[in-house]
Formats: C-alpha cells, structure tokens, sequence
C-alpha cells in the first residue's frame, strides 16, 4: 500500500498543501464539466429543459450530500489513524464506511423514487417542466449507487495521501459524459434521441465507470476491501466513530441543497427564464470555486494529521495559507466576471433575458466568493480537527439564518436582485465569523495541550 505511509507532519507546508491540492483539481474539475455539460446541451432543447434542470439540482446535492458527509467522516477516520494504525484495521475501517453508503443509499433511493412528483410539485415546477424532471430522475435515481460508492471510496484514497488517483478519476468519467451526452441527448449516430432522459443515462454510465476504478484502485492497489468485517459490534464502533464526524457533516451538507430548495421555490416565482438562469449562475460558481474546493477537501487530511500528532502552529501556518489564497483567489475570479459575466452566460443559452439575469447574479454575488471560500476552508478544517458542530453551525447560519430569509424580504422589496444580496451578504459575514472563530479554537487546543503537557511534566517530576 504504497500511499499509507505519507508523513504531512514534518515538512515544508506550503509544497506539500499544493501537491495535495493541484491533483484534486482534476477531480474538481470533472465535477464542474458534468454540470456545465448537461446545462450546455440540454440549453440547446430550450429553456424549459434548462429550468427542468435546475429543479432537480437541490435533491441531487442532497443525495450527494449524504454520500460526502460519509466520506468525510471516514477521511477523516483515516488521516487520523493511518500512520500508527494496521494494516489490517485499515481494511476494516474503510470496507464498513462503504458498506454504511450503500445501506444509506438504498433508503433514500426508495424514498425518492416514490415521491419524485409530490416532491417537485413542491419546489414549484409543473406541466412540461415537471414532466422533465420526471423523466430525469427517474433515470437518475435507478443509478444512484453508481454515484455514490465512487464518493465514499475517493475520500479514503484521498485520506491514504493520493489525491492524483481520485481527482483523474472523476475527471475521465466527467469526459465519459461529455461524449455521451450529446449522442444520447440528441439521438447522434445509431442512438435514439432521448432528450433529458439521455442526459440522466450519460451520467449513470460514466458514474458507473468511475466506480469499477475506485473498488478496483480500494481492493487491488491499496488492499483496503475486506468482506470480513469482524463482530457486528465491531462494524457498529466504526460506523460510531464515522457518522460522530459524518452525522454533522451530513446535515451541514444537506442544509445547502435545503435552503436552495427554499431559494428556488422563491425564484420560481418569477418563471422559467429566472430559474433557467440561476441554474446556469450555479453551476459556473461551481467552476469558479473548485480552487478553493479543492484546498478545502486537502485540509481535512492535512489537519487530521497535524491534529493527532499534536503539530498546531503547522495547522495555523496551513489555515493562513488557505486564507490568502481564498480571498485572492475569489478576488481574480470576480474582476473576471466583472469582464466577462455577459459573455459567460452566453455560452450556456441564447434567451437575452436569462443571460440578463445570469449576468445580475455574477456581479452581485461574485463579489463575495473570496469570503464563500472562507466558509469552505473552515468547514473542512473543523471535521479534520474532530469538531464537526461548528462546522454545522456556521453552515446553518449562512444558509437558514442569513441567505434564506434575506432571500424571501429581499424578493419582496427589490424582487430577484433582493436574493442576489442576500447571497452575497450570508457569504461576507459568515466566512469572517467561521474563519475568525476557526484560528481562536486551534489556539485553545493548543494552549490546553501545552498545559496537559506540562501538568503532565510536572507529575512525573514530583513523583
């Protein structure tokens, strides 16, 4: 297991967060591509199928939320053990973290495929619009297992120290399905055209691909599947120890596709065109912060070393690193759209009042993606330092305490540009708030450490 041994508690700091980082853009990237792609060519059917999309994005990040929260809760797990931990306890770990996504998975998938009507009737879409969503998800659901063991198993080779291995994966299945979706969307060649139905089965199938990779890397280059999982209660404390970081995680994650739910039901009111638009607005945010995203998915591993070898100052030499970079980073990424946002938007449909609106949103909310950053790097950075409930709490308060009902007041007194600002005033305020409280609970760990230490010392001398 060649990857098991990687030491990022002694070291140049800032070589070994970007060595991490740069290969998980790949994988960050390939994220980016599935959703830019699907948006691009079903934009080419019109603007129904366009906003038939941006339904189904909230339940889907929803799905997927589960899915990373077990993954993060096993990272986690892992990069906090696997420099003093067996082999064979390792194979242990990580099978019982797969297992609990696929126990995790068949519930939700049940439930959803049931209520995939109910469901977005509620978040707001109907007629042809619903009869889309329909006819996505119900494709999409069947292969739901497909997307969410690569998931799980990406977190644990990621948490071995290989983040190139993932990040490639993601980005060759993130191909699969810019080569297919044209041909099944629009019937190119000896394959039917089978419109939004086609873009589902295009993300099955590359999914599908980026599974068989991740068991085959888990099993035969890594060793780290077992079948034997030893005593139920043995799995049991497993599970425990995932879902003690998992649990909040998950919620956390789950409480974005939420308050986006409420965003779209409060967008959906002002009709398709809107919705069309902040579908396309989503997913170039996506495209503009996978940097950022990137570094924050390292952070779990880097810390959760650093933190059980009890290395603080190299934490918080890492978090200034991440801090700089965020903040530079999502200033660069608004001066471009402040350039280009029209441009942008063009590129995903040709309605003049979608790209209006699109455009609205980039100049708004792009401003304060340095500090939407922030709240990423904390986020992660808390759950590699074994505190997963902040991490929950400043996403509940960005979302549900700021974002949503500055949402709701704004759309009453300045309509769409009313939830635009909201956006960019939840990102501002919590992003300093989670970063500042982040760096003063690392200096707390440290200082209690130091005085058990010494206490400690002192024992031992008397004695």
């Amino acid at each position: 297991m060649s990857n098991l041994n990687r030491n990022l508690t002694e070291g140049s700091i800032g070589k070994q967060l970007l060595s991490l980082t740069w290969p998980m853009l790949f994988g960050m990237i390939g994220m980016v591509i599935f959703n830019l792609t699907d948006t691009f060519f079903l934009g080419r059917l019109g603007v129904k199928p366009l906003a038939a999309i941006s339904y189904t994005f909230p339940v889907i990040m929803f799905l997927n939320g589960i899915a990373q929260g077990i993954g993060i809760g096993t990272s986690s797990l892992v990069s906090r053990n696997i420099i003093a931990t067996d082999k064979k306890q390792m194979k242990i770990m990580a099978s019982s973290a797969l297992l609990l996504g696929i126990l995790m998975v068949v519930l939700f998938v049940v439930l959803g495929l049931v209520t995939i009507r109910p469901l977005f009737i509620l978040l707001g879409a109907e007629g042809d619009i619903l009869e889309y969503v329909h006819d996505y998800m119900s494709i999409w659901y069947m292969g739901v297992l497909f997307v969410v063991l690569p998931m799980v198993g990406n977190n644990i080779i990621r948490a071995t120290g290989d983040t190139f291995t993932p990040g490639m994966t993601m980005l060759v299945s993130a191909v699969i399905n810019t080569i297919l979706d044209p041909l099944l969307i629009f019937g190119l060649g000896p394959f039917p055209a089978m419109g939004v139905k086609g873009a589902a089965l295009a993300t099955v199938i590359a999914r599908s691909v980026s599974m068989v990779v991740v068991v085959t890397v888990l099993s035969k280059r890594e060793k780290l599947i077992t079948f034997r999982f030893g005593s139920f209660k043995a799995i049991t404390e497993i599970w425990r120890k995932v879902l003690y970081i998992a649990a909040p995680a998950t919620l956390g994650l789950l409480i974005t596709p939420l308050s986006l739910a409420v965003i779209t039901r409060i967008v959906s009111a002002f009709g398709k065109e809107a919705m069309a638009a902040f579908g396309v607005a989503s997913r170039v945010e996506m495209f503009g912060l996978m940097t950022v995203s990137s570094l924050s998915s390292v952070m779990i591993i880097f810390i959760g070393q650093n933190y059980s070898s009890h290395q603080y100052p190299r934490i918080q030499q890492a978090l200034r690193y991440g801090r700089n970079f965020s903040l530079l980073w999502g200033g660069a990424f608004f001066l471009f759209l402040l350039l280009f946002a029209g441009t942008l938007a063009g590129i995903f449909t040709k309605d003049p009042q979608v790209i209006d609106i699109a455009r609205k949103y980039f100049l708004i909310v792009g401003g304060s993606y340095g500090f939407q950053g922030l709240v990423m790097l904390s986020t992660s950075a808390y759950n590699g330092l074994n505190k997963p409930y902040p991490s929950m709490f400043f996403i509940a308060v960005r979302t549900f305490g700021l974002f949503v009902p500055l949402a709701w007041v704004g759309s009453k007194l300045i309509e769409l540009p009313g939830v635009m600002w909201a956006g960019f005033i939840a990102n501002i305020i919590v992003g300093i708030a989670a970063f500042t409280y982040l760096q003063k609970t690392v200096t707390q760990i440290s200082m209690s450490h130091t005085l058990q230490a010494s206490t400690s010392s002192t024992n031992a001398t008397a004695q």
